[in-house]
């Protein structure tokens, strides 16, 4: 039973979906007013058990107590009534809806039958003055980043329904350092409140900065729950996949080739790029490096066809080709893997079947006919190929983990037989064991001889992946740095505008 300073209390929680044991007999506390860290793989469940607590899951079997008293909740909304929010990694909102309606949402003053917009204006304006945010209330999302939105969203979670205990999941996923430092700030405001923080992350550099208490779950199973400091790095991670990872970064050894992408000039107006220039060689891991907004996802999807630019030579194998549309990249060997996997990567909808052919049609059609046949027999090379943890071919997109997703990307893009493989932001939002096998897989498709340009926020991945980088500042390359030069602070320094060193 729960201990008297337990703000909420899990008893033997377990939870089925169809052929899925997703939550084991989950047993374990979460104190009052502290920051509790839920570690664990894409799939160990940590959200699944969060939506229990939030209601939007109904487990098949035990009990979970707030405050000491036993809670079934049906609905989120129920949730919240009993003062228990959830910020999905995914933030739902309209972008054109104003910061005021937006605060207001769902429980705006009224006036007879009849809702009082005054009244709105006027209360949103309190509260943001009341939690210090200085937005103009008249400023649409869409006119805000993620992290502003995230702010909001959590200012509307606590002061809707007298939230006293907020669930985040994966915060930080697409927050630069400095929004992450103002989120930072935030919770530890929300702390001094007494508010009860249940936070899923996958990143070690953050949780130890904010944790008072971990708990790790592995295979739908609680691992162990104890206070931050009884944690080093290796022991999460060891405790996270249930053996010790020895070499993060794998080695690499094998040769690099000859010149296969080579862009010379690439302007354009519309992505803001100036004169970019850079090559790539096969069997290279070439980073492109910078901070957010200097260029590095418009070069690649122009490169790939979904950006225009006016002015630039593109060459595959020395030879000059045009590539105004996606399908000419592709039928030029080149590949991406975009940032956002789920909005630009997959159709969540249907299947990893048709996930995974759905850029080689051509590959497994006769005239206008699909040929199922073939489409199962290629695609089921790569998804054991990839190691793919899924219930086979006809799983929906939506029911992969993470890694699992990134992993459907990836068949999706060798699939193309691409010799030029793009990788943007590949390890985001995934866990610590499933970016080993991403990195695994990076390496051995180098080994193959595919040339693969790698997009990453994380500096010691980007170190550590890259036999080479370029570094962007303002839609331009203002350096090259090499394997045996490659370390944090150069690779800031030109980030922010400081040019190269004469050293490279």
């Amino acid at each position: 039973m729960a201990m008297q300073d337990d703000k909420i209390w899990f008893d033997s929680i377990s939870m089925e979906f169809p052929g899925v044991l997703a939550l084991d007999d989950v047993s374990f506390g979460v104190k009052k007013g502290s920051v509790h860290i839920m570690m664990g793989e894409n799939g160990a469940g940590k959200s699944t058990l969060m939506k229990v607590l939030n209601g939007t899951n109904i487990p098949s079997k035990g009990k979970f107590y707030v405050d000491g008293k036993e809670m079934k909740f049906s609905s989120s909304t129920d949730a919240q009534k009993h003062g228990i929010a959830m910020i999905y990694q995914e933030l739902s909102y309209i972008p054109d809806m104003t910061v005021e309606r937006y605060l207001m949402l769902c429980r705006e003053p009224k006036k007879g039958c009849f809702i009082d917009w005054k009244g709105v204006s006027k209360r949103a304006k309190e509260i943001l003055e009341e939690e210090k945010l200085d937005y103009d209330p008249k400023l649409t999302l869409r006119q805000l980043s993620i992290s502003d939105i995230q702010l909001l969203e959590i200012t509307k979670c606590i002061r809707s329904s007298n939230v006293d205990v907020l669930i985040m999941d994966e915060p930080t996923s697409a927050l630069t350092s400095t929004e992450v430092e103002r989120l930072f700030e935030k919770i530890e405001m929300l702390k001094k409140r007494g508010i009860t923080i249940l936070y899923i992350s996958h990143k070690m550099d953050e949780i130890f900065r904010i944790a008072d208490y971990i708990t790790v779950m592995r295979d739908g199973k609680h691992i162990r729950t104890a206070p931050a400091g009884e944690f080093t790095n290796d022991l999460l991670v060891e405790l996270m996949v249930g053996r010790e990872i020895s070499e993060v970064y794998p080695k690499k050894e094998t040769p690099i080739g000859d010149k296969v992408l080579e862009v010379e000039g690439l302007t354009s107006e519309y992505s803001r790029l100036h004169e970019v220039s850079f090559y790539v060689r096969a069997g290279e891991i070439l980073g492109l490096g910078g901070l957010m907004g200097a260029g590095r996802s418009e070069t690649v999807r122009a490169i790939f066809g979904i950006d225009k630019f006016e002015k630039g030579t593109i060459k595959i194998d020395g030879k000059p080709v045009k590539i105004r549309k996606v399908s000419d990249a592709i039928q030029n060997g080149i590949a991406l893997a975009t940032e956002d996997r789920r909005r630009l990567g997959l159709v969540l909808c249907r299947n990893l079947r048709e996930n995974i052919s759905l850029s080689s049609l051509k590959k497994v059609s006769r005239f206008t006919f699909l040929n199922l046949k073939k489409e199962k027999k290629l695609t089921e090379q790569y998804f054991q190929k990839m190691k793919i943890r899924a219930f086979g071919l006809e799983a929906e997109a939506m029911t992969l983990s993470g890694g699992n997703q990134q992993k459907a990307v990836l068949s999706k893009c060798l699939m193309t037989d691409a010799k030029v493989l793009i990788l943007d932001e590949p390890t985001r939002g995934i866990d610590v064991g499933a970016k080993h096998e991403i990195y695994k897989l990076m390496v051995e498709l180098a080994g193959n001889g595919i040339a693969i340009i790698m997009i990453s926020s994380e500096l010691p991945e980007f170190i550590g992946m890259c036999d080479r980088a370029y570094v962007m500042h303002n839609g331009s390359i203002v350096g090259e740095v090499d394997k045996e030069h490659m370390t944090q602070e150069e690779i800031v320094r030109m980030a922010a505008g400081g040019g190269q060193n004469g050293n490279f």
